[in-house]
């Protein structure tokens, strides 16, 4: 870095005059002359700072996709067992309560069948519905949703409304091969 020019009197006096008003203004600025004054470096003398090494954010959590094939495998066992799919893609409006109460026993059995011979399910909490229990910190989350006026941190103490329900097994029909899962119910033709 070169050395700058002197200034000759007149621009150093406007200078002069320039800067006592500019100190008496901005007292920023009249510390940071009085810190080049008793031998601070100037800013430009002053070597940048190392850059800080920041560790890269971590990646995003990967999710686990779907099994697609299982979900469409459980879809069509419910249309199988018990008309599921049709069912539901059924506009039920015009039918009487009577009506879709049939309908609704019937849903019932077979769907209830493919949940006993596909799953083995236990309740999440073992209390009775109703009862009064308290959630202590560190509650699992994933397995007790909290509702109503949910203010401050655990304990909780609230009334079981649902006790839950968890699958300990899972028994899905092995698929051949060549099987395609989209067909949820094939058409049928009679002859």
């Amino acid at each position: 870095m070169t050395e700058p020019q002197a200034l000759p009197f007149l621009s150093r006096l406007s200078l002069a005059i320039g800067s006592f008003f500019a100190l008496l203004g901005d007292g920023h600025l009249a510390a940071r002359v009085q810190a080049l004054r008793n031998g601070a470096p100037l800013a430009s003398e002053v070597p940048p700072p190392a850059p800080v090494r920041t560790p890269p954010p971590p990646p995003p959590p990967v999710r686990a996709t779907a099994d697609v094939d299982a979900a469409l495998q459980l879809l069509a066992l419910l249309q199988r067992e018990s008309r599921f799919v049709d069912f539901l893609q059924e506009d039920i409006a015009a039918y009487s309560d009577a009506d879709v109460g049939g309908a609704a026993r019937l849903l019932h059995g077979g769907a209830r069948k493919v949940l006993q011979d596909a799953f083995d399910l236990e309740a999440v909490r073992a209390e009775a519905e109703g009862s009064r229990l308290t959630l202590p910190a560190g509650f699992d989350a994933a397995a007790v949703r909290v509702t109503g006026n949910v203010v401050g941190q655990p304990p909780f103490t609230g009334t079981l409304q649902h006790k839950g329900w968890r699958a300990t097994a899972v028994r899905l029909p092995a698929l051949t091969e060549g099987h395609d899962t989209r067909v949820i119910a094939p058409a049928e033709v009679e002859l």
